[in-house]
């Protein structure tokens, strides 16, 4: 395994980041969506694997079980098979039939979970499961996604390394909140090297993450049913909070204006920035302040909702607001200085 290990890891790329156009901002997208397995959750389930594998936590008849919603069980998927390791996903019926499909054709087990929890999500439901399984099983590792200091590693040494090599200032940084494995590392990177920087976080309407109330969401990725431990070690200046609705007009908006086919997560930050930045925020800084937001993963997984006009109007019905081409009211920005490092 350390042999592959070696070999895997030249196989980790360098997503781009491209320039957007902007009024008033200098506008930066790093496309996280072109990793070699599709999604920003690459590094971390590659670095999460290798150091468990270094410390002996994982040898070679381990098996792997993990709760994700779609991208990090695609990359756990790729790597254990590259390691020649067994992997269990636990999944909802959130996940793409994309990605249940291409789950259910790498791996031996899928479970998924039908039963919401008391939130009305499945986070905890899946969890639960991954408990039971971890039990049942001999040599069972749950990598626990949230609570995993070594994925804030992985983002801190390769995603933010990436970000850092191409600025000589930044004065913006919009990330999305689901695990918080990756604005704990980026932000920890960026602090250190961008004076003055402002971190946003982003999470999904719904989301428990950052005390909002509990409620049912349609769109896997951004937002959380718990506080993930790993929000612990982020360094946030300001948070914002996105409605699903937004999150769709913001994914058509990338692709109609910028010409880029994104994913949901990536819609929901997008979304942030151009409310961040409306009306008197277009002053913010001075003159033209560089801003980038992260963008997890590709939007192929969401042709069938995000991207499906009838699935679209149904989700702005059931949130009774306007069908998603229509004017959406702001995002809702909070402070929340006790999470400043």
């Amino acid at each position: 395994m350390f042999q592959r290990l070696r070999s895997l890891e030249q196989s980790l790329g360098s997503p781009p980041i491209v320039q957007l156009d902007a009024r008033h901002l200098n506008l930066f997208a790093k496309l996280e969506g072109q990793n070699l397995v599709g999604s920003v959750k690459d590094r971390a389930a590659y670095w999460m694997l290798r150091a468990a594998i270094l410390r002996g936590d994982v040898t070679e008849g381990s098996t792997i079980v993990e709760s994700s919603s779609g991208n990090f069980a695609l990359a756990l998927a790729y790597f254990c098979k590259q390691l020649g390791l067994r992997f269990i996903p636990v999944i909802d019926p959130n996940v793409s039939r994309l990605y249940e499909t291409r789950l259910r054709g790498s791996c031996a087990t899928v479970v998924k979970v039908t039963e919401r929890d008391d939130t009305g999500g499945f986070l905890k439901t899946r969890l639960e499961k991954v408990a039971e399984l971890c039990r049942e099983i001999p040599g069972a590792f749950w990598p626990n996604q949230y609570e995993n200091l070594d994925i804030a590693d992985a983002h801190y040494r390769c995603t933010a390394k990436e970000i850092v090599g191409s600025f000589q200032q930044l004065d913006y940084a919009f990330i999305g909140v689901g695990t918080g494995g990756t604005i704990a590392g980026v932000s920890r990177a960026l602090k250190e090297r961008f004076r003055g920087i402002t971190i946003v976080a982003v999470d999904a309407e719904g989301s428990v993450i950052f005390g909002g109330a509990p409620r049912k969401r349609h769109i896997p990725g951004l937002g959380s049913s718990i506080v993930p431990g790993l929000l612990r070690h982020a360094h946030i200046d300001e948070v914002m909070t996105v409605s699903e609705v937004e999150t769709v007009r913001g994914c058509r908006e990338l692709v109609s204006r910028h010409g880029l086919f994104l994913g949901g997560s990536s819609g929901t930050v997008f979304a942030a920035v151009s409310r961040y930045f409306a009306g008197e925020g277009a002053t913010r800084r001075g003159a033209r302040p560089n801003v980038l937001f992260l963008c997890p993963d590709g939007g192929k997984a969401y042709q069938s909702t995000i991207y499906n006009d009838d699935w679209a109007r149904w989700l702005a019905a059931n949130h009774g607001e306007r069908p998603c081409g229509l004017p959406a009211a702001q995002a809702r920005r909070t402070f929340q200085p006790a999470l400043a490092a």
